[in-house]
């Protein structure tokens, strides 16, 4: 079977006897069905983003914000109103026609009609125009101090106004036209081919360029980097005892493995707006139950760990184990104080995605682990459903407690924390309409969410409090429980340099390059 599979890959990188000279083989299970920043909401299709163009700021390996097509970060009025930011001059689009204000304003506003994430854009800023050739500047709707975070998105990279000019107002799937260091050369949905632009306004590619292949089966992308099929491999989509093996591989010299900074979170979201899960004392008792440590280690084998925290701890306000741990006893006293585990047992219904193995496994391992430790109070009753299905239930108010991730869109603490307790309708502490309701839990508590507003306008030391409060509220409540962190890794062939991830979580593409030998060629 396996061999099988392995035949699918020199058909989908179009193999020859001998590869071209420099050109690097990338597999991952992400099939990109477009190319447009427009239509980019997933990591598959942000990865290619990132060497096909320019952020106008990056965030590093350990954090920092760096100016890319800016030059330096916004200035702001001093009502923090509007942000002006200065660009990059002697930057060319891959059509060789010049990166300057109105092409930036073009993909900005362009960005905000069509953009699946448009909503990111346009939730904050009311306008965008050009102040001058090289200068920018947006009006925002409040002062919002994450800016050139939320900047550093690879989906608000610019697009050249000439190549784009007939599809302002639709997308374009099978092109791109950017300014960043690889160029597109061919494109389908299971593979993109990359060549280095040789007009790149910065650092030039280390290799001769990319072959970017998509293969829907972890066992045929496992086999594709162990028999040398492929240079590079990304671990998303890849099953958890894949991954094991090639970390072992790794540690034994055969691969060379890099990890990326953890910004996807995995969580149970508990329907708390009606029965049984608005009782505060059962949420309370079912987060104490959770044995983190096990599911980390039997559902995950230990890649995932453990997690008791909305916002990933690289982040900046993110606190530290804030939700209630592990206690099968203080779990037993809430239990019985509830009406349960004298001759009744709670039970508690759990929807996991079918179609995601490793959820499977966790709703397995947990129901396991209750029934060892608490089995006269609670029984979990797992039922699988398609992903696609469970997300359409989920808004409704239908799943009573769901199993699911969230990975931000810009590595920021506000991107966790109002996707899922944001309210714009609360009322007491039920969310009637609002990203709350969205994520499945309805719950908002009052003042909540005029308390994540103000966050996002305060900066520095008074910020990072203020967030860390709002986790510590929602800690209490639980109407969400945090189960395991995960983080991008990537396992490269031997003859590769070790490859790098930058602070988005993405591998740093132009730095792969094959390792000279002692004699000084490059190894085959």
């Amino acid at each position: 079977m396996l061999a099988a599979l392995l035949l699918l890959v020199p058909a989908l990188v179009a193999c020859q006897p001998s590869r071209p000279k420099g050109i690097l083989i990338v597999a991952t299970k992400s099939r990109i069905d477009s190319l447009d920043p427009a239509a980019a909401s997933r990591v598959g299709i942000m990865q290619v983003l990132s060497a096909l163009g320019d952020p106008l700021y990056a965030i590093s390996a350990d954090g920092r914000i760096e100016p890319r097509l800016a030059t330096a970060l916004p200035r702001l009025s001093g009502d923090g109103l509007r942000a002006r930011i200065p660009l990059r001059q002697g930057v060319l689009f891959h059509d060789g026609t010049p990166f300057n204000a109105e092409a930036m304003v073009f993909s900005l506003q362009r960005f905000l009609a069509i953009g699946t994430l448009g909503f990111q854009l346009s939730d904050r800023v009311r306008t965008v125009r050009a102040t001058g050739p090289h200068e920018i500047e947006l009006e925002l709707k409040q002062p919002f101090s994450p800016l050139p975070r939320l900047l550093s998105a690879i989906f608000l990279t610019p697009v050249s106004p000439t190549a784009y000019r007939a599809y302002r107002d639709k997308p374009l799937a099978d092109r791109f036209v950017g300014t960043g260091p690889y160029q597109l050369s061919f494109f389908s949905p299971q593979q993109q081919r990359l060549s280095p632009w040789p007009r790149y306004w910065g650092s030039r590619p280390r290799n001769g360029g990319l072959s970017l292949v998509t293969l829907s089966n972890s066992t045929a992308l496992f086999g594709a980097l162990r028999s040398g099929e492929v240079d590079l491999l990304l671990s998303s989509g890849l099953e958890i005892d894949h991954q094991r093996a090639l970390h072992r591989d790794a540690q034994a010299g055969r691969l060379r493995e890099a990890i990326g900074p953890a910004l996807e979170i995995g969580f149970l979201s508990l329907l708390s707006d009606q029965p049984p899960l608005n009782s505060l004392v059962l949420r309370q008792a079912i987060a104490h139950s959770l044995d983190r440590r096990t599911l980390s280690d039997r559902a995950s084998l230990g890649i995932r760990p453990p997690l008791r925290q909305l916002v990933p701890p690289s982040l900046p306000g993110s606190a530290a184990d804030v939700w209630p741990a592990y206690d099968p006893g203080r779990a037993r006293q809430l239990f019985r104080q509830a009406g349960f585990c004298n001759g009744k047992r709670f039970s508690l219904p759990l929807t996991f995605r079918s179609d995601i193995p490793s959820d499977r496994l966790f709703a397995l391992t947990w129901q396991a682990q209750l029934q060892r430790d608490l089995s006269d109070c609670i029984s979990l009753e797992p039922t699988g459903m398609e992903s696609t299905t469970a997300y359409d239930q989920l808004g409704k108010g239908a799943l009573v407690m769901f199993f699911y991730d969230w990975s931000a869109d810009y590595p920021d603490a506000e991107n966790f924390l109002v996707p899922l307790l944001g309210c714009e309708q609360p009322r007491g502490h039920r969310c009637l309409k609002g990203n709350s309701a969205l994520s499945g839990s309805f719950w908002s508590a009052p003042g909540l969410d005029d308390e994540l507003r103000r966050s996002s306008q305060l900066d520095g030391a008074p910020r990072l409090a203020l967030l860390q409060a709002i986790q510590r509220r929602a800690a209490a409540a639980s109407p969400y429980l945090p189960v395991w962190l995960t983080a991008p890794v990537a396992w490269a062939r031997p003859q590769l340099s070790t490859p790098r991830f930058d602070g988005s979580g993405r591998v740093l593409l132009g730095e792969l390059q094959r390792r000279e030998t002692p004699s000084g060629r490059n190894q085959p």
